[in-house]
This record gives structure tokens, sequence and C-alpha cells, in this order.
């Protein structure tokens, strides 16, 4: 049975115009809000819904970006449009919304010079992004799109723990998604703030998995990313060799 969540939204969903290009004016309306909190505010996209349960990584970012969001509801609308069954349109919009556009690329990159393709077996991280999309489940520490007096909600202001909204999607919501993927899955959290929360997750017992650290947020709003990535390359790498080593 589709999350009750899903259940709420689908009838808008299934209302979408599947030939049009969405503006945020059609989608950050009341009919997609969850709720508000102060500044914050929380809209549904149902890329999250779906999940891969038998994933060998688990790529997860704070919250789903403006991009991410529309790029999820166009292909929900063209897979409705054609006549897919809800499970499908699920996962089409998740194959076509997680990390969209320029932050895929540079997330491809990333994972190629950590040695993942190597550890899986497969010819490139693009592939995973392809037909090699059954190895990968790509998610968020806070499942639905969040904004902060319109913009995308970074993870710093206001902090996450000052946000009783945001812990309850954080500290149940995604260790609830993530006990249903396979314990052997190697997590890599993307950044500072889903690297802090995930480790403290681990702490105290709420998630089994493998978890790689240091990876450094994949946006191009990160300048620092490069010089990041270039001091925690080797740590990385080991990190891949001895999740590999443990598990095959």
């Amino acid at each position: 049975m589709p999350h009750t969540t899903l259940q709420q939204f689908l009838p808008a969903l299934r209302s979408l115009n599947p030939g049009s290009q969405l503006t945020k004016q059609d989608v950050l309306t009341d009919t997609f809000r969850i709720e508000n909190e102060g500044r914050l505010s929380m809209y549904y996209a149902p890329h999250n819904e779906f999940i891969n349960r038998n994933a060998k990584i688990v790529i997860v970012g704070i919250t789903p970006g403006w991009q991410q969001m529309k790029t999820a509801f166009e292909q929900f609308a063209r897979s409705h449009s054609s006549g897919e069954t809800l499970e499908t349109c699920l996962k089409e919009a998740k194959e076509a919304a997680g990390f969209a556009g320029s932050m895929r690329r540079n997330l491809m990159d990333m994972l190629d010079q950590c040695g993942i393709p190597k550890a899986l077996g497969v010819t490139s991280s693009s592939d995973l992004f392809k037909k090699d999309r059954n190895l990968l489940h790509t998610t968020s520490i806070i499942k639905y799109p969040v904004f902060i007096s319109g913009k995308n909600y970074t993870g710093h202001q206001p902090p996450i723990d000052r946000s009783p909204l945001l812990q309850r999607y954080i500290y149940r919501e995604f260790p609830d998604e993530l006990a249903q993927i396979t314990s052997s899955a190697l997590i890599i959290p993307l950044g500072k703030v889903v690297d802090q929360t995930i480790l403290k997750l681990t702490e105290e017992g709420k998630l089994p998995h493998h978890t790689l650290t240091g990876f450094p947020h994949p946006s191009g709003a990160n300048g620092h990313r490069i010089k990041q990535f270039q001091q925690q390359r080797e740590q990385l790498q080991a990190g891949v060799k001895r999740w590999d080593n443990e598990t095959c």
C-alpha cells in the first residue's frame, strides 16, 4: 500500500499537464504544501516514495532541491500520461530526479575516483544512473523538498536540531526508509550536515549499514568541493575498499 502522504497528493499529481515545463508558481502552492514552520516550507514531491530495497549503494543528500522537485513532477506526469502503473511512475520519477542536473555529473566523477565502479563490477558510475540503476538508491535525510523563504534549504539556517519538523523526518522517517534496504549496502552521505546526521543515527544503533564519511557535496554551489575531495580522496578510496572486502 502506498505511503499515506502519497495518497493525499495523488489526485493533484495525476492532474498535472504532461507536456508543460513546470515553474515554482505551478507547484510551490497550497496544493502541494505539506507543512510550514516559521520561514521553512515543506512540499510534496513523488520521487522519494520509491525504495530500491536491494541497492548496493545509497547516496544521501539533505533534501531535494527545486531542480529535483521539478524533474520529479514532470517525469511523473509523463509516465502517468503513458498509462504506467503507479509504482512505475514513482520509479521513473526517482530515476529522472535523483541528483539531477550538473550535480549528477560532479557526483559521478567523484564516485569514479573513489573506486565505486570497480567495487561494483561496473564500467562507470554513470551506469548507476542508467543500465545498472538496480544497484543504486538515492534519497535525502529530509524526504521531501524544503525551502526557506522560497530558496533551497541547505541544512544550516535554521540548524536542523532547532527544527521539530526537520527532526521528525530525519530521526524517524529516514531510518525507517533505510531499514528497508539491505544492511550490506554502502551509505554515501553528501556533505558535512548529512555526514554528522548519519554518524549520530549510527551511534544510536538506528543504521546498521556501512558509511563512507568525508564525501563533499557535489553541488556546483559548493565552491570548495574539488579541494575538499582532493584532501579526502585517499581516505574515501580506502573506505570503499574496506566495504568491498567486508561484503564480498
